[in-house]
C-alpha cells in the first residue's frame, strides 16, 4: 500500500511538472490537484479489489474491473480537466468517446488474455483433483510459457516424485508383508518340532539312545532358530543404518585362508574339495574382519551345499583399482536363469534343484549384500556356462 501511494504521488508530481514547464506553476497546481486524488482513489479501489478476489469471482471478472479502473481513470481525467477549463468541451466529448472505445477494446483484449490464463489455470485444477482421485499417470499441460508454465513443470515433477514415492511404499510394505510371511513359515516348522520333541522327552515316551537322538535333534533345532534370528536382526539393523562396527586393516591372503582352513572339514563330510588361490604379496583392504568373514562363510557354505560330491570350490581374489574382489566359485548345477535376478532377496530359494538358498533359511546372501554394501562394495552373481560364481568388492578405505 505505502509502495502504491509513493508512486501515485510520485505520478501526480510529475504529470505536474509537465504542465507547470510547458504553461505556468498555477496550472501545475491545479493538475496536481487533480490527478492525485484520481491516482489514489484508483490505486485504493485496485488494492481493495486486490483483497477481496473472492468476492470478485473468476480471473475474467478480475482483468474486466483492471481495465474499467484504468478508463475510469482517464475519463475522470478528461473531464475534471475540462471543468478547469484545460480542454474545451468539445475536445473532452471527442476524447472521452475515443477512451470509451478504446476501453471497450481493452475489455475484449482482457477477455482474450484471460482465456488462456484461466484454461492453464483449469488444467492445473484438473490436473490436481485427478492426483487427488489417486491418479498417477497424467501430466497437466498448459498452452503458456510463463509463471504457470513454471507451476505446472513443478506440478507434473511433484506428481511424478508422488507416484515412485508410493511405488516404493508399495513395494516395502510388500517386502513387509513377504519377509513376515516367510518368518512365520520358517519358524513354524522347527518350533512344532520342537514341540513334539519335548513332549516325547517329558511323557517318558522315548529313552536311551532315541532321548539323546532327540536332544541332539532338539539342539539342531534351535541351531536354526538361533542362526534365524541372528540374521533377521543383523540384516534389520543394517538396514536401518545401525552400525557401529570397528574396522581395521586386513590382509586378505589370511583371511581367506583361515575361512577356508575353518569350511574344510564340513567339505569334505560332502566329498567336496575346497581350496583358495590368493596372492601372498599382500592384499590390503579397510573393514571389520568379522563381517567380512561372516560374507565368506555364507558363500562357501552355500557353495558346499550345492556342489555335489568329487567337485570343488575355489575361493579367489585379486586387485583392483579400488580395493580387492573375492570370488567363489563351484562346479555345482548353477543357479537357474529366472532365478538370478532374486538370489540376493531375503527368503528366497528358488527351484528345488537350482536354488543357492535351498537348506537354509534364504537369508544368508541378503545379509551377504547387506555387509558388502556396507563396507561401501558391490556383490554379484558372475554369469557363467556351469556352476556358480560369486563375487564381491571391498575398498582399499571404507567406513562404517
Amino acid at each position: 500500500m505505502k509502495r502504491s501511494m509513493a508512486i501515485a504521488l510520485a505520478a501526480s508530481i510529475g504529470g505536474a511538472l509537465v504542465i507547470g514547464l510547458i504553461y505556468d506553476m498555477k496550472g501545475a497546481f491545479t493538475t496536481l490537484w487533480l490527478l492525485l486524488p484520481i491516482a489514489l482513489a484508483v490505486l485504493l479501489l485496485a488494492h481493495w479489489a486486490s483483497n477481496n478476489r473472492a468476492r470478485l469471482g473468476g480471473i475474467d471478472k478480475q482483468f474486466r474491473l483492471a481495465v474499467l479502473l484504468v478508463v475510469g481513470s482517464i475519463l475522470a481525467a478528461i473531464w475534471l480537466g475540462a471543468w478547469q477549463m484545460f480542454v474545451s468541451g468539445h475536445d473532452a466529448v471527442v476524447v472521452t468517446v475515443m477512451a470509451t472505445l478504446i476501453g471497450l477494446v481493452a475489455l475484449r483484449v482482457g477477455q482474450v488474455l484471460s482465456r488462456g490464463v484461466t484454461s492453464d489455470v483449469e488444467a492445473l485444477r484438473d490436473g490436481l483433483n485427478q492426483v487427488g482421485e489417486g491418479e498417477r499417470d497424467i501430466v497437466v499441460e498448459v498452452g503458456g510459457d510463463d509463471e504457470l508454465a513454471d507451476l505446472a513443470t513443478s506440478v507434473n515433477s511433484m506428481i511424478t516424485r508422488l507416484g515412485t514415492e508410493e511405488a516404493s511404499r508399495e513395494e516395502a510394505d510388500s517386502a513387509r508383508r513377504r519377509l513376515v510371511a516367510s518368518v512365520s513359515h520358517d519358524l513354524r516348522t522347527p518350533l512344532a518340532s520342537l514341540r513334539l520333541l519335548v513332549e516325547s522327552i517329558e511323557d517318558g515316551v522315548v529313552t536311551g539312545e532315541t532321548r539323546d537322538r532327540y536332544i541332539g535333534q532338539l539342539r539342531g533345532h534351535v541351531a536354526v532358530l538361533t542362526d534365524l534370528v541372528d540374521d533377521l536382526f543383523e540384516l534389520s539393523r543394517i538396514e536401518a543404518g545401525d552400525i557401529i562396527w570397528t574396522m581395521s586393516r586386513i590382509e586378505v591372503d589370511s583371511l581367506v585362508g583361515d575361512t577356508v582352513e575353518a569350511m574344510r572339514a564340513q567339505a569334505e563330510v560332502h566329498g567336496v574339495l575346497v581350496s583358495a588361490d590368493v596372492p601372498a604379496d599382500g592384499l590390503i583392504v579397510t573393514a571389520n574382519p568379522e563381517k567380512v568373514q561372516r560374507v565368506l562363510l555364507n558363500l562357501i557354505q552355500n557353495a558346499i551345499r550345492h556342489t555335489p560330491a568329487d567337485g570343488s570350490i575355489k575361493v579367489r581374489a585379486s586387485a583392483t583399482e579400488e580395493g580387492v574382489m573375492v570370488e567363489v566359485a563351484d562346479d555345482g548345477a548353477g543357479i537357474a536363469v529366472d532365478d538370478r535376478p532374486h538370489v540376493f532377496e531375503p527368503f528366497f530359494r528358488g527351484g528345488a534343484d537350482t536354488s543357492r538358498t535351498t537348506g537354509g533359511a534364504g537369508l544368508g546372501l541378503a545379509v551377504s549384500r547387506a555387509i558388502v554394501e556396507a563396507h561401501g562394495g558391490e556383490i554379484w552373481l558372475e554369469p557363467t556356462s556351469s556352476g556358480t560364481e560369486m563375487r564381491f568388492t571391498l575398498l582399499s578405505t571404507a567406513s562404517a
